[in-house]
């Protein structure tokens, strides 16, 4: 990325914004443009952070720009000055299918929203520091690289500051940006979600209870993000140590009457059929047939990706997206989050948007319907220690309220889905609790099971680090859990 320089030229006053733009100038910019200068006319001009080489020529980098403006806040709202950053790629500013297809006006434009992120502005700052541009730009790289879309609500775990120095800001929310407006462009609507800096306990808390939940806490304290849910990277306190009663007067009731609208993360994760011999030519994770290693099929993958991009709060009885369910390129207000790393970007296809898990394409992916679904008598499941301390969420936050909830491995095709038997849709019964299909498991749960699991894992609460491996069993369900070193899912010989 190039250093900061002006915007393209633009008119300088709110009377000019609705003069034309050149004939050249594309469509979708001219959309997401015209919003910005509805917010900030005196500014037609915007420093940017621009990609040196486009995506769409071969560059590294999703969005061909990133705006920043100085926002002056609201003194009647406590809301300090602070510098606003725009994206501008994830939607389709062109419309001529060089980086996003093409499909009309009536649906999303693109991935359907653009990133913003306000940062507090510190005294004496006369330049917007750029760092938040390749914070976006890293988000992005996600989004195309899994296509996974981004939705209010959802958290990303980047376990590092934002911008690289001692800051406790080491993590994400998003939530709908607090002044931007919809736009509708000729190649569809784009909507603004802000990422919002929080801290490791915060995080924690959005996972077991919900991301909005805790967005709507930060919006009342003023030094913590404020109405606008501005990010001050100097914040040296937690909303839980700011006010004490907020953890157990707000979250620890929320989780007990709602749960967790966590219903899926991405994962160091895997899994064995033990009741098949090691040397079976048909193991759970690699059945050949030819020379190829069994994929998830397109479906499945649609299915698990429906699993992880749709919350299920909203219905009254939880339903698994059927098989054949087809994806919807659309915004999806109650989609489950997922987690994502700094540098190493989880639940992440590491090819090109046209050469992902969707691909039918592929020689290694099995037509659907040659995969049979298997039932299975012993299964054994492994984590790494980060993934094995969402059990208890799993359990206690998803299952115990009539849920379910999905690992979808980072290092291969692996997915394990648990849930209730109060979940439709799911081919895992209580006749035969653990079923199979092709590398995707399923383990149907019952409500006295989970609460003794929860009674046996209780020491994966712990915020302390435990000698690993680390193993639980419960020989009479045939069900084992191993938590283990990341080493092992980093060797693909696990």
């Amino acid at each position: 990325m190039e250093t900061a320089a002006p915007a393209p030229p633009g008119p300088a006053t709110a009377a000019a914004a609705a003069a034309p733009f050149p004939p050249l100038f594309p469509p979708g910019l001219h959309g997401i443009y015209g919003e910005c200068r509805r917010l900030y006319p005196e500014q037609p001009n915007p420093l940017q952070v621009t990609a040196i080489i486009k995506y769409w020529l071969g560059g590294p980098d999703p969005l061909d720009y990133v705006s920043m403006y100085r926002n002056l806040g609201s003194p009647s709202q406590n809301v300090p000055e602070h510098w606003h950053y725009v994206s501008f790629g994830l939607s389709d500013l062109y419309g001529d299918n060089r980086v996003h297809e093409f499909t009309g006006s009536d649906g999303p434009s693109g991935f359907g929203f653009e990133l913003t992120f306000r940062l507090k502005r510190e005294t004496g700052e006369s330049a917007p520091p750029t760092w938040p541009a390749e914070l976006m730009q890293g988000l992005a790289r996600y989004v195309f690289q899994s296509e996974n879309t981004f939705c209010s609500g959802d958290h990303v775990s980047w376990h590092s500051p934002l911008d690289n120095s001692e800051s406790r800001i080491q993590h994400m929310l998003l939530t709908e940006d607090p002044q931007m407006q919809p736009v509708q462009t000729p190649f569809g609507v784009v909507t603004f979600l802000q990422i919002v800096g929080v801290c490791t306990e915060e995080l924690h808390a959005a996972q077991q209870w919900n991301g909005q939940g805790i967005l709507e806490l930060l919006r009342t304290v003023p030094v913590a993000g404020g109405p606008w849910l501005i990010t001050d990277m100097r914040r040296g306190e937690t909303i839980f140590e700011i006010d004490p009663h907020l953890q157990q007067d707000r979250v620890d009731k929320g989780i007990e009457t709602d749960g967790s609208n966590l219903s899926g993360v991405s994962a160091k994760c895997a899994w064995d059929d033990l009741s098949r011999p090691p040397e079976d030519d048909e193991d759970s994770r690699s059945i050949c047939i030819g020379t190829h290693p069994r994929r998830l099929s397109g479906k499945d993958t649609e299915q698990i990706r429906e699993t992880l991009r749709r919350g299920l709060e909203i219905n009254s009885k939880p339903v698994l997206p059927p098989i054949n369910h087809q994806r919807q390129n659309g915004l999806n207000n109650d989609r489950a989050p997922s987690v994502v790393k700094q540098r190493r970007l989880t639940f992440t296809v590491p090819r090109s948007r046209k050469d992902s898990l969707e691909s039918e394409s592929s020689a290694t992916i099995i037509p659907h319907e040659l995969i049979r679904t298997r039932q299975l008598e012993s299964v054994h499941l492994k984590f790494n220690q980060e993934s094995g301390a969402l059990i208890p969420l799993c359990l206690r936050g998803r299952l115990l309220h009539g849920r379910h909830f999905t690992y979808k491995s980072i290092t291969g095709d692996t997915a394990i889905t648990f849930v209730s038997t109060g979940v439709e849709g799911a081919f895992a019964t209580e006749e035969h609790p653990y079923a199979a299909h092709g590398p995707w498991l399923q383990i149907l749960l019952t409500e006295e099971f989970v609460e003794r699991m929860l009674e046996d894992l209780e020491d994966l609460n712990s915020s302390e680090e435990f000698k690993l491996p680390k193993e639980y069993s419960w020989p009479e369900k045939k069900l084992k859990v191993s938590i283990l070193p990341d080493a092992v899912f980093d060797n693909p010989l696990h």
